[in-house]
């Protein structure tokens, strides 16, 4: 493996040759790089069999080695998303204002790429699809350094997307994968301002708050996701049931499920047991408070850390409130900025969740597992963030960008 300055540099350039490559090459060759995903999909799956394989005898949770494993299913999904962004509109190069001073001068804001984008991500190799998706198409050369128990799948994935850029003429360097596991790298990436514009990690809160701490590159910031749902008193029980069972249960190991569950005191005797029922069709072990444990002996006690705890886990905390105002504030108290849910009839109540709730993505009577760039009609995500400067939530081609301002003038000099 080069080094990683020497990536930095091969980086910097394909940045340079990529933010002036028209709209129309990028979407071909999204195209093509979609295709031939699917055309190879046995030898990506048999990369990721290798992987799985290695983290099971490691002793991974179920859950991690739900977020490292590739189907069929899953890589059509990597195509289809690539599709998605391929029909969107292209945002680098357009000019969100155009104004005339009294001067003359006519200043406008240009749309364009950030430049050199560093992902340090764990565990899903699907993300080294989504982020050479997003970069590529918003004009971003990208560096990836995913963990080592996903390198081999990596490793596939990657080669087939520059074996294809190489074939339809594109500066393969535009992506470039981090094969040496050894973590030092992550500090050198870390570090490299000279080339690396801004570096977003993708994982748990360990990786996180390292890389928050110690780079000297911007970084956005993804979070980990202690995401509720609240169930107010004029609840649909039966609603409120089957979403806190999506929410839950579908994905456990992914950052927009529900780890956390609020319920209304006046509702709770004839709710909880209802909920609980649905869970345990999943074995999901629920921890609550002294509320919750009277109303249904299968409800074990919480402790302080549960209220903000992300499992990841067939794990689930439910706290009781007297108030939605109390519901609000222990929300916003214990949440990581993520998303959050309200279940309720009641439009004023709605209302005040939506005005009140600190997060990223609130929902009113619907499931957490929702936030994600697909879903909102992105095409895919480069992460769900929950920092507030720059970017906020699901984080598609615009998040990518910056803009730059441009000046025509006729001779202007100031006085």
């Amino acid at each position: 493996m080069i080094s990683i300055e020497q990536m930095g540099k091969k980086a910097k350039k394909a940045s340079q040759y990529l933010a002036k490559m028209g709209a129309e090459e990028k979407n071909t060759a999204l195209g093509a790089i979609a295709q031939a995903l699917l055309d190879n999909k046995e030898v990506i799956k048999q990369a990721n069999r290798y992987d799985v394989d290695e983290a099971m005898k490691n002793g991974m949770k179920p859950a991690m080695i739900d977020r490292l494993t590739i189907t069929d299913a899953r890589i059509s999904a990597m195509a289809e998303g690539l599709l998605q962004l391929a029909a969107l509109e292209d945002p680098v190069g357009e000019v969100t204002s155009m104004k005339l001073r009294p001067n003359g001068l006519m200043i406008g804001k240009k749309c364009v790429p950030l430049g050199v984008v560093a992902i340090i991500y764990e565990s899903r190799p699907n993300v080294t699809v989504d982020a050479f998706g997003l970069t590529f198409k918003s004009g971003n050369a990208v560096i990836l350094r995913g963990g080592s128990d996903s390198i081999q799948s990596n490793i596939a994935i990657t080669r087939v997307i520059t074996e294809c850029l190489k074939a339809n003429g594109i500066n393969e360097d535009v992506i470039q994968l981090v094969t040496d596991t050894d973590r030092a790298h992550v500090t050198e990436l870390m570090t490299l301002n000279r080339y690396i514009d801004v570096i977003i990690p993708r994982g748990g809160a360990g990786l996180i708050q390292n890389v928050v701490k110690n780079s000297t590159v911007p970084v956005i910031e993804t979070g980990t996701g202690n995401c509720h749902i609240y169930v107010d008193e004029s609840a649909d029980i039966k609603m409120a049931a089957q979403i806190i069972y999506n929410a839950k249960t579908q994905r456990i190991g992914v950052c927009n499920a529900c780890e956390s569950l609020v319920v209304h005191k006046k509702i709770a005797e004839k709710a909880i047991p209802v909920i609980v029922d649905r869970l345990k069709e999943k074995q999901v072990e629920v921890r609550g408070d002294e509320t919750a444990v009277n109303i249904d002996s299968r409800i074990i006690k919480a402790t302080q850390q549960d209220w903000g705890e992300e499992y990841l886990d067939y794990i689930i905390s439910v706290k009781t409130a007297a108030s939605i105002g109390e519901a609000i504030e222990h929300i916003n108290t214990y949440n990581t900025g993520h998303s959050e849910a309200i279940i309720t009839k009641d439009y004023d109540n709605a209302q005040k969740f939506l005005n009140e709730v600190d997060a990223a993505a609130v929902y009113v009577n619907a499931s957490t597992r929702f936030t994600d760039g697909f879903e909102f009609g992105f095409g895919a995500e480069i992460g769900i963030s929950t920092q507030k400067i720059h970017a906020r939530g699901p984080m598609g081609l615009k998040a990518l960008t910056t803009y730059k301002y441009i000046i025509y003038g006729n001779g202007q000099v100031r006085k």
